[in-house]
């Protein structure tokens, strides 16, 4: 255990966590929403410091960011628990801890990340495959450590947290794909039990921060699939992220509590892709689909194409020194 950051004494025993935005009151020996932080006597502890539940080296193209460091490979880790409840969650035996069980991951430190990325040969350190935010504790020491180390860091995200968390750590963080999972309320409040409003601000607060941003959406038929959805999420990004900024379309398979609809077909993901190139932004990603051509990164102002992808393996990258050999336009990233 970890005493948390971000939390202030309530009465009664009763803590307020101030890491994410369901800023959870939570009494005497009881844990907030993620199921990963719990009060002790009116102290609040992190349950899942170094407790890690899964460790991989992926290509970074798999998080995805494919304007940040192309072609490399990223440490990537994660501990138990989530403060959301998506029923489309695919890493739900993870993420989805039971209320009140004993974590029991491996404790592992952060030099011992750290020094497990540098002999993997990645660039960088993602946290992901749950809710980084819920191990904001270990993910920050680790971050630290990694920047001074010379790797690079990466949240893959649900886009839930606090500001003041957010600017604590935004130093060492150098960028994020943040799920986006659809633009309405409704959405948000069936399928996630979250709220959009809070996302959208967190995305943006995100940029203002300095963080590089990938926006992903799983599409969902039926749930988050209209032209009017799309369209509002894609005219969101162009006029609060900008025209560079990537977004990823990526297919649904069913799974988890959602396993009554259908796998994205690819037509809608090609239509999701249309909508957000004539809002004007300039890279739209399709993605769970490899082969399909949408995954290839084009320049923007003469469409030569300049990274040729099959799914998470990169087949040519023309980039040369951030901009397109062709007619010399920059194209935006970190790393190209």
């Amino acid at each position: 255990m970890k005493e948390a950051m971000f939390y202030e004494r309530e009465g009664e025993g009763k803590v307020r966590c101030g890491l994410c935005r369901f800023r959870c009151l939570i009494r005497d020996g009881a844990r907030g929403i993620c199921a990963v932080r719990e009060n002790r006597g009116g102290k609040l502890y992190s349950m899942v410091y170094g407790r890690i539940c899964a460790e991989h080296v992926d290509p970074i193209e798999k998080k995805p960011l494919f304007h940040v460091l192309p072609g490399s490979r990223s440490y990537s880790i994660a501990t138990v628990g989530c403060n959301f409840h998506c029923h489309h969650c695919q890493n739900y035996s993870i993420s989805q801890v039971a209320r009140n069980a004993p974590v029991s991951s491996p404790e592992l430190t952060p030099h011992e990340i750290v020094q497990r990325a540098i002999n993997s040969e990645c660039s960088s350190i993602s946290y992901t495959y749950t809710e980084p935010t819920i191990f904001f504790e270990f993910a920050y020491d680790t971050a630290r450590l990694a920047r001074e180390a010379g790797l690079k860091n990466i949240f893959v995200t649900n886009g839930y947290i606090c500001r003041e968390a957010l600017s604590a750590i935004a130093p060492f963080l150098d960028a994020a794909n943040i799920d986006l999972k659809g633009f309405s309320e409704g959405f948000y409040h069936n399928m996630v039990h979250a709220h959009l409003s809070e996302v959208l601000d967190s995305i943006i607060e995100y940029r203002k921060q300095g963080v590089w941003i990938e926006l992903t959406t799983l599409i969902i038929p039926g749930l988050n699939d209209s032209d009017a959805e799309l369209r509002g999420i894609a005219e969101f990004i162009v006029t609060n992220l900008g025209i560079h900024t990537p977004w990823h379309v990526t297919a649904f398979y069913p799974t988890y509590k959602l396993t009554d609809r259908p796998g994205t077909p690819a037509d809608t993901l090609r239509k999701a892709r249309e909508i957000g190139i004539a809002a004007g932004l300039r890279y739209v990603y399709e993605g769970n689909r490899p082969g399909e051509g949408g995954e290839n990164t084009y320049c923007p102002s003469c469409s030569t194409l300049l990274i040729k992808r099959y799914g998470f393996d990169i087949r040519s990258n023309r980039i040369l020194r951030g901009a397109c050999p062709e007619c010399g336009a920059a194209i935006a990233g970190i790393g190209l």
